[in-house]
């Protein structure tokens, strides 16, 4: 395409740069000690304004970037084309649903963060990027402010949680087109993550709900339950069954949603943790029998409705615990819908109040606090591979003796906490 008309020589554009090679658009400025620039066109139509992109060092290549980045293309070699070639390849595709979305919320939120030049942060190629650029990029999405730069207002609201995430992608990210030969450099490698509200003790604890709140809204799941389904005020079954379950076991809820016949053993219930947490049994009690044979007639009933009685698995292991009314696995969303409706139908209801308000994720925090037994026996009983995971859970308050005294009766420790972490005074389980 013609270029139009040929710029005159100007003595006073740097000697390195080939004036017959500028891209169009590009405009230099003598004064001071010189700048490229951009005429851009005025928000509120206005004559149009200039735009400084460059120092009088850059050169000629630099330049034909810029112009090529502000107009949006996903030019080989930029973050915005990594990020989509690991979207095409066979390690993304391995990875857990879960994971394939965080990567892509968070990969998409990198790549249109705006820069100060205008255009976004994946329009830059991966070869100039460096630790204290994504570093810079780490702190300002920690910060969640608004930004006076062009397209702030757009982007997505940040947070310190936000921008790590950002940051463990990107790593990634770089480490895998190191591998494939797509950059040379991890420039995520040494960046410092942005500081986060502590989890553990008085954080985490809000989740977890104290014992008067957790029974009554265990009754009223129970009597909502019990109602004809789809029906004012009614809630699912399930709901009763599976908070016993994730208490007594200590569960997350997708692990819940796992559960399967094939998990039922001799001496307990199989509980198969994610996110790096160790498989353990669950030995029997009344009540967890109670939960797993209601929520085995609750999935039976469902596909003799549904489907039939001959088109039940014959496999253990595909006859989930937790199912819909369908007869088919229950998703983790459908739970966490129903849990939300059900906690809104407690509070309107003036079961529990707006402040006892807790999240079936609690469960999981009151199970590990209300285990009897040392923080070894207790870290056992949760799975967690580490001490600093286990703390996130255990808000157990011990009671020791002052200096000088005998030790403290475990029984009364266990009494003491109970006062104070929301937990069942001597360790016993709430009856569903």
């Amino acid at each position: 395409m013609a270029r139009g008309r040929p710029r005159r020589h100007d003595p006073t554009i740097p000697a390195h740069i080939d004036q017959a090679k500028l891209p169009a658009g590009v405009y230099w400025d003598k004064s001071g000690n010189g700048r490229w620039y951009l005429l851009e066109a005025h928000p509120e139509g206005g004559p149009r304004r200039r735009k400084t992109i460059a120092s009088a060092r850059a050169r000629l290549s630099e330049l034909h970037d810029i112009i090529e980045l502000r107009n949006g293309s996903n030019a080989r070699g930029t973050l915005a084309w990594l990020h989509e070639q690991f979207q095409d390849s066979t390690e993304y595709a391995a990875l857990a649903k879960a994971t394939r979305r965080d990567y892509l919320v968070h990969g998409d939120l990198a790549c249109s963060y705006p820069t100060k030049l205008g255009y976004a942060f994946g329009q830059i190629r991966t070869a100039t990027l460096t630790t204290p650029v994504i570093q810079q990029l780490v702190e300002q999405l920690a910060k969640a402010r608004p930004e006076s730069r062009p397209g702030a207002d757009d982007a997505r609201t940040a947070t310190p949680s936000t921008a790590n995430h950002v940051l463990r992608y990107l790593r990634r990210l770089f480490a895998w087109g190191i591998r494939f030969g797509h950059c040379t450099d991890n420039p995520a490698r040494g960046v410092k993550q942005a500081k986060e509200a502590s989890k553990a003790a008085g954080a985490a604890s809000g989740k977890m709900p104290a014992a008067d709140a957790f029974g009554a809204v265990l009754a009223f799941a129970r009597e909502r339950g019990a109602r004809t389904a789809h029906t004012e005020g009614s809630c699912p079954a399930y709901l009763a069954p599976v908070m016993q379950l994730a208490y007594t076991c200590r569960l997350r809820g997708v692990e819940v949603t796992d559960l399967t016949d094939a998990d039922i053993l001799e001496h307990g219930l199989r509980c198969r943790r994610r996110k790096g947490s160790l498989t353990n049994v669950t030995a029997w009690t009344p009540a967890l029998r109670g939960a797993v044979a209601e929520l085995q007639t609750l999935r039976n009933t469902a596909i003799k409705r549904v489907r039939g009685a001959l088109v039940t698995p014959l496999r253990a292991e595909d006859r989930p615990l937790l199912a819909g009314q369908d007869g088919a696995p229950l998703r983790k969303s459908s739970l966490d819908s129903a849990w939300q409706r059900l906690i809104a139908l407690a509070i309107d209801a003036n079961t529990i109040t707006a402040a006892q308000r807790f999240s079936l994720h609690g469960l999981k925090h009151k199970g590990v606090t209300d285990t009897a037994g040392t923080r070894a026996q207790k870290k056992d009983a949760s799975g967690h591979r580490t001490d600093a995971a286990f703390g996130v859970y255990d808000h157990e308050v011990k009671l020791v003796p002052a200096a000088g005294e005998q030790p403290v009766e475990h029984c009364k420790s266990r009494e003491f906490s109970g006062e104070f972490s929301g937990g069942n005074k001597k360790g016993t389980e709430p009856r569903g």
